[in-house]
């Protein structure tokens, strides 16, 4: 027997990965799925590949929560799934106004989890390997900072505290040749010289800016779905093929340990829902409490298995359940696509 249909909102329907969260949620085997898009900007795929379209403020403003409220009551949705760290924050401060589920983890969870700098602290504190760090603001800050990490003898990077999706990354490194850049590279090279960053940087105030060091090695994410105390369901994979800031090759693996660190995590931050943790090397770089990237099974659709426990038709021991379905070896390759249509 079919289950009833369901209408899920997926906020952030321009991001990256929309393409395929939204086949996946469509190519359920279950039920029917209405699928309700909401984005910032009309420019947005989820405006042609979503049943429903509305356009709200950028999740940084104040009536965010309320727009997409008012999305949620005008197309009787059943599920709101947020796919931007930006939309978090102010989804997570009023779930409790919605009259449906929310996939966000709690105000606190969200704040301790965005600002890198806090998490950075917290790995450390658990014995988790992160980088070395220093939290700054300033021309003169950073330089002070990145000698004390050991540039330049060896590289170091910066990031603003607040970030999402590499912005604002820049990798400090003394033996960048320019001229290379210049003639040879893709405009938005990451790499720069301190002396170069310093230039361009306020002398005292700006943003808080995490000078760290380069963490190097293979990079690794864990995907899941989280209860608060521990991860419910989920995989690690590699992340590969980097484009424009974006992992385009993955593959699943069996790492208990990775699984395990991904656990401690989820507890310390009372992680709900989906969350995504990378790696480079054996530091853990990124803890991003929303769905990211996921390396779909025909008989394993994390993104959906979600909606259910939103909609309480499947329980979390059942979820745990499913853990041996997990197929190391899977592999996903990203791609462009496009869309075509008449005005």
């Amino acid at each position: 027997m079919r289950l009833r249909p369901v209408t899920v909102l997926v906020s952030a329907s321009g991001a990256p990965g929309t393409a395929a969260l939204l086949r996946g949620l469509r190519e359920n085997g279950e039920r029917e799925l209405r699928l309700v898009g909401t984005d910032m900007s009309e420019r947005s795929v989820g405006r042609h590949l979503c049943d429903a379209f509305h356009r709200v403020p950028p999740g940084s403003e104040p009536g965010f929560a309320d727009a997409v409220l008012e999305v949620v009551e005008r197309e009787a949705v059943d599920v709101v799934l947020p796919q931007s760290s930006f939309d978090l924050e102010g989804l997570a401060a009023h779930r409790e106004r919605f009259p449906v589920p929310v996939l966000v983890s709690g105000p606190d969870t969200i704040h301790r989890s965005n600002d890198k700098a806090e998490s950075y602290a917290l790995l450390h504190r658990l014995g988790v390997p992160a980088p070395e760090f220093r939290r700054v603001s300033g021309a003169a800050a950073v330089d002070a900072a990145a000698r004390e990490l050991g540039y330049p003898d060896r590289p170091v990077c910066f990031k603003p505290v607040f970030s999402s999706g590499s912005r604002g990354f820049r990798v400090l490194d003394p033996t960048v040749d320019r001229a290379h850049q210049l003639l040879h590279e893709r405009p938005g090279s990451v790499a720069m010289r301190l002396e170069e960053a310093v230039e361009l940087l306020p002398d005292e105030g700006g943003p808080d800016l995490l000078v760290m060091e380069l963490a190097t090695g293979g990079e690794r994410t864990i995907d899941g779905i989280a209860d608060g105390r521990r991860v419910v369901l989920g995989h690690a994979k590699t992340r590969e093929a980097m484009r424009a800031g974006l992992a385009m090759y993955f593959v699943t693996l069996d790492e208990p340990e990775l699984m395990a660190i991904a656990d401690r995590i989820v507890a310390e931050l009372a992680i709900e829902w989906f969350f995504n943790i990378q790696l480079v090397g054996e530091q853990v770089i990124e803890i991003n409490p929303r769905i990211s990237t996921i390396v779909y099974q025909e008989d394993l659709n994390l993104p959906y298995l979600g909606v259910k426990r939103a909609l309480g038709e499947i329980s979390d021991d059942e979820l745990e359940a499913l853990r041996a379905r997990v197929r190391p070896g899977r592999t996903a390759l990203r791609y462009f696509d496009q869309l075509e249509w008449d005005q």
